[in-house]
């Protein structure tokens, strides 16, 4: 216990002082995040923040790895992450084209899901709900699809870090696994630089991995802790429900998908006069109410499907909220 808790400290110092670090060289290089139409800030702000947060993640597990306390198959399913880190920072410093960064994004989709030995089936009620072939080629579309919602999601001052901690602190909850902690611990130290008003942005290189680790893990915990990915989608709701509505919504109304927007629920909620922090607020109230509906449909397993529909009508409850205040 008192190697965890150091190690949990020490990831803390870690990514606090690096993001400090990437903070000012940023600042020197005339690394920013110039606002443009998608942001929800009006001045130019340090981005790549988000390497402390990968230097400190992988720095963790590969001490757990190293005493023997993290699993060999996660480890490596992680591990591919690199790629996808690499990119992400080149990504952020000089720009890359949409098609490489999808080739990179399914790249280390498939790559981790075959470390990670596939997923396991989706029982409900004891019962396959889905076909093999039908859950994996879903499961790497949605791998690919969660490194990039999150990505869409990182537009506001500490928004995406509440959400990786928050997950990470409900995966300890009901797994007990010490590398849950290990990601809180990661971005908790970036979080001190972030929180709002944020001085450094994570950027490509931290958003795009989160996204990567948070939907690993998932499939991790699925197959091993009978974690069932349901849950998953539970307590991720807030940001895969939001990303892939705004984005049925803009293409109904035929608008050009790759053009920079301020759409989310998140951003006009901002935009209707939120608080960056308000805003972060409502997020950790409907997180703990998620986490709440997984406790409850653990003990009662027939409760996994309709609480999975309770979870995606609060947020579109939410959405039609923000509808009211700043319409789409």
């Amino acid at each position: 216990m008192n190697t965890m808790l150091f190690l949990i400290t020490f990831l803390i110092v870690v990514s606090y002082l690096l993001t400090w670090i990437i903070k000012n060289y940023s600042t020197k290089n005339n690394i920013l995040d110039i606002p443009n139409d998608r942001s929800s800030h009006s001045f130019p702000i340090p981005v790549g923040g988000g390497l402390a947060i990968v230097i400190s993640w992988y720095i963790g597990i590969t001490f757990l790895f190293c005493i023997g306390t993290l699993d060999h198959n996660l480890y490596f399913a992680l591990l591919s992450g690199i790629l996808l880190a690499g990119i992400g920072l080149i990504d952020d410093i000089f720009g890359l084209r949409p098609l490489i960064r999808l080739a990179a994004q399914t790249s280390t989709a498939i790559i981790s899901l075959i470390l990670l030995q596939g997923i396991q089936p989706v029982l409900f009620f004891g019962k396959d709900i889905f076909p093999m072939f039908i859950i994996y080629t879903f499961t790497v579309v949605g791998m690919v699809w969660f490194i990039n919602l999150y990505n869409f999601l990182d537009g506001i001052d500490g928004y995406a870090s509440f959400e990786a901690i928050t997950l990470g602190l409900a995966f300890y909850l009901f797994t007990g696994q010490i590398i849950s902690l290990v990601l809180c611990a990661s971005v908790v130290g970036f979080l001190i630089w972030n929180w709002p008003k944020a001085r450094i942005f994570m950027g490509d290189v931290g958003s795009t991995q989160l996204g990567f680790i948070i939907v690993v893990l998932g499939i991790y915990f699925h197959n091993e802790h009978k974690l069932s990915f349901i849950y998953l989608l539970i307590l991720s709701a807030p940001f895969w429900f939001d990303a892939t509505l705004t984005l049925i919504r803009r293409w109904r109304n035929k608008e050009k998908l790759s053009q920079a927007h301020k759409k989310h629920i998140y951003q006009r909620l901002v935009q209707s006069g939120f608080s960056h922090l308000k805003t972060d607020f409502l997020l950790s109230i409907v997180n703990l109410i998620f986490i709440l509906l997984v406790f409850i449909s653990i003990k009662f397993n027939m409760l996994q499907i309709p609480f999975l529909l309770l979870s995606i009508l609060i947020v579109y409850l939410i959405a039609l909220y923000a509808d009211k205040r700043k319409p789409f």
